[in-house]
């Protein structure tokens, strides 16, 4: 049983079947309509009106690989047996494996019942349907999703307002230092960038800040992060403060039977190179069922009640945390987990005021590479992919890395 129908659950879905697994096979999805690619719902709002879908960007359609797909049937409770689990979803499900694969959701404020999110198509249609030249829009946070909607409409001829709580775009990504650097992207995209500023009430017509200050709006968009969706677990596994699920390497979930795995959104991840990597990485969803459906099937990993104690699983390939993001006409990638503390070196031949450039973080006083942020500069980006491909964390010459002149490759050290 594959719980969710998004990028994570077609993926689950297509490895167990490359890998051979010719059983039953059933997935539940929340949403009526069939597996859809979730990053275009904000790149792409105003430009692409129908979803983008996954059947055709990666040619695997989970509705000729799966014996049942039962889509509008979101799971609402989950109970695990000696020898199985079972699944409700409207009806009672019985399997003898779930994997946990309901991605996340909005993140919504008490108080702002005013405020659109994003996080699916129903959403997108929604907030598209609203958006028309000269149309008033305040978006409720900078970081990710709030910049590309900002970047979009106001191409569009939106008239754009983002408030941000933080000092500076994307703080709680790439922090203050990093962030700032984003900031006179807004202004030259038309859009009205308010920093330090926290939202006190969402009204149909306006947004009021702490300061006093009304913002007045004809569309309010919250864009403020999301949680996993994992509220309709209950007490059945055990869930960190954030709702998430603790995977192995192999997506088991710790101190639960093997016979349950989480993968995609709802996972906080360990990684041998990274710690504890949380869900929401896009490449995460798109390759960690590969190790999930390669661990479930070796017959070395046990009988399927056996308690998941953390056991590496020897094949897995621990996928780099991994973000790419098109917003108020700029480039960037992300490699790695930004931490703070972190010691950042820059690569910028042009200086804070523009061109393109690249971030790197280091662990304090050490030449290990925590992360790399790439800002336009597609030669950086394969390099840094390279440079996170093995077992454990890069370690870079840091003056030379942060020598625009210098391939980022050749300040590796042996």
């Amino acid at each position: 049983m594959v719980v969710g129908a998004g990028l994570a659950a077609t993926q689950t879905v297509a490895a167990l079947r490359e890998r051979g697994f010719d059983g039953r096979l059933t997935v539940l999805g929340a949403e009526t309509i069939p597996p859809y690619d979730r990053p275009p719902l904000s790149k792409h709002l105003l430009d692409r009106p129908g979803p983008t879908w996954l059947s055709e960007e990666l040619g695997v359609d989970v509705r000729t690989l799966a014996d049942e797909v039962r889509l509008g049937s979101p799971a609402t409770a989950l109970r695990v047996g000696p020898s199985g689990v079972e699944i409700d979803a409207g009806t009672i499900v019985e399997a003898d494996v779930a994997v946990v694969a309901t991605g996340a959701r909005a993140r919504r404020v008490p108080g702002w019942e005013h405020a659109l999110v994003l996080h699916t198509a129903d959403d997108a249609a929604a907030l598209r349907a609203r958006l028309t030249p000269g149309t008033r829009l305040v978006v409720i946070g900078a970081g990710w999703i709030g910049a590309e909607v900002a970047g979009v409409a106001a191409a569009a001829g939106v008239e754009v307002t983002v408030i941000e709580a933080a000092p500076a775009p994307l703080t709680g990504a790439l922090g203050t230092q990093v962030g700032a650097r984003a900031m006179p992207w807004f202004a030259a995209a038309g859009v009205r960038l308010v920093t330090d500023a926290r939202v006190v009430r969402v009204e149909p017509d306006a947004v009021h800040l702490a300061d006093g200050e009304r913002v007045p709006a004809d569309v309010v968009l919250a864009a403020v992060g999301a949680v996993p969706a994992t509220d309709w677990l209950g007490a059945a596994l055990p869930r960190e403060p954030d709702g998430s699920l603790r995977v192995d390497e192999g997506y088991a979930v710790l101190a639960a039977p093997h016979r349950v795995r989480a993968v995609g959104d709802v996972a906080l991840r360990r990684s041998h190179r990274h710690g504890w990597v949380t869900g929401g990485h896009w490449d995460g969803a798109l390759r960690g069922p590969v190790d999930l459906a390669t661990d479930l099937l070796d017959p070395s990993d046990g009988p399927l009640d056996g308690t998941s104690d953390g056991t590496s699983a020897a094949h897995a390939s621990d996928p780099v945390p991994y973000v790419f993001s098109t917003q108020l006409g700029h480039d960037l990638t992300l490699f790695g987990l930004p931490r703070p503390g972190d010691d950042v070196v820059l690569r910028d031949g042009a200086g804070a005021g523009g061109g393109d450039w690249s971030a790197l973080w280091f662990r304090p006083g050490s030449p290990v590479l925590e992360a790399v942020l790439t800002v336009d500069r597609p030669r950086d980006v394969g390099a840094a992919r390279r440079l996170f491909a093995g077992r454990d964390l890069p370690r870079l010459d840091r003056d030379r890395a942060g020598d625009v002149n210098v391939p980022l490759r050749d300040a590796a050290l042996a």
